[in-house]
């Protein structure tokens, strides 16, 4: 029972759980607490899947009087049943795979994007040009593109990226709002979250896995970022050309 209570719950949190929530209104009012929901949301539906996992997977060695498992995964065939070991076996397997892409997708996705963001930041600083007074501020760069852009770098080295074309269209409020937006991404580390998602969306198999986590936290994570330029800011007028929407990298 435990073991189809928890496969429940996984099939639960990693399926309709997830599209029922990206399809409603209210997280854009609250992103912080939604973004902790879609958290626990995935947090709980790992655990519920390897919780199946393994209760099914003890199945095959069942604890005598004394604690002990009174078979092996090979004697257990004569007792369960090819039909239920191969069954229970195939749960086992499974799950070990799963944890193993799991961790390797974590790292995978660790070292990629950090050497991804390195090899960024050292273009940005080589080609970009540091902004003068009253602009002056660390980890700033200008890009000479006519292209209204901005974006960020973050780690410990963060950037702040800003086009000369952002810069040129934008009036000096919203130039404000975009940097304090950007700058809200680096000090909640938006990057590290979408990190995780990112590593749980791709360690598990396409036919249970959903992109609406991942895509609804992409979302909030900007909702959070604009209410703390409005915060620091106050409400702006949009201009009839915008830079293009910045996330972290």
């Amino acid at each position: 029972m435990s073991a189809l209570a928890f496969t429940t719950v996984a099939l639960l949190l990693s399926g309709p759980v997830p599209a029922m929530l990206a399809r409603a209104t209210w997280p854009l009012r609250a992103p912080r607490a939604a973004i902790v929901l879609w958290q626990s949301i995935a947090l709980a539906a790992v655990l519920s899947f390897f919780s199946a996992g393994i209760a099914i997977a003890s199945r095959l060695f069942e604890p005598g009087p004394d604690g002990r498992p009174t078979a092996t995964i090979v004697t257990a065939y004569d007792d369960l049943g090819w039909a239920l070991w191969t069954t229970y076996v195939v749960v086992f397997a499974l799950t070990l795979v799963v944890g193993a892409r799991l961790i390797g997708s974590i790292l995978q996705v660790a070292i990629a994007t950090r050497r991804r963001r390195a090899h960024h930041r050292m273009i940005v600083d080589l080609v970009g040009a540091h902004p003068t007074r009253p602009m002056a501020a660390s980890g700033l760069r200008i890009l000479h593109v006519d292209q209204p852009l901005a974006y960020c770098l973050p780690g410990v080295r963060s950037r702040v990226v800003v086009s000369e074309g952002a810069l040129n269209t934008l009036a000096d409020n919203e130039i404000s709002a975009i940097l304090s937006h950007e700058r809200a991404h680096l000090r909640a580390r938006h990057d590290l979250v979408l990190e995780m998602f990112t590593a749980v969306h791709a360690a598990f198999p396409r036919i249970v896995r959903s992109g609406h986590a991942l895509n609804a936290v992409r979302l909030l994570i900007e909702a959070l970022a604009d209410d703390a330029a409005v915060r620091h800011t106050g409400p702006t007028r949009c201009s009839r050309r915008r830079p293009r929407p910045a996330r972290p990298c």
